[in-house]
């Protein structure tokens, strides 16, 4: 995998990691997000629990109830074909108005 420069909002260092790791005591769910919008170089990303595990660091367990997480707090919309396939993330921002 090579390295690639990722942009963030501010508001994701300012106010998200906060809210994630210190309200929701998830920081798995922060990393899970950080992995996906760092993968979602059009938009969306396609990665299994397995490969979101390998990048963040985390557990394929955690990985996925991060997933979970990010999905209930709308800060990731998650497709699946089945339950076999491989999900497609996107990751979204609630706090932009584009």
């Amino acid at each position: 995998m090579t390295a690639t420069a990722v942009t963030l909002d501010a508001y994701v260092l300012d106010t998200l990691m906060r809210d994630l790791v210190g309200h929701d005591h998830r920081p798995s769910a922060l990393l899970v997000y950080l992995a996906v919008t760092a993968a979602a170089a059009d938009g969306r990303a396609i990665l299994s629990h397995a490969q979101l595990a390998e990048r963040t660091g985390l557990s394929r367990r955690a990985a996925q109830e991060a997933v979970r997480h990010l999905v209930r707090r709308g800060l990731v919309r998650r497709r699946a074909g089945g339950p076999t396939e491989t999900s497609e993330y996107e990751p979204l921002r609630p706090w932009r108005r584009d």
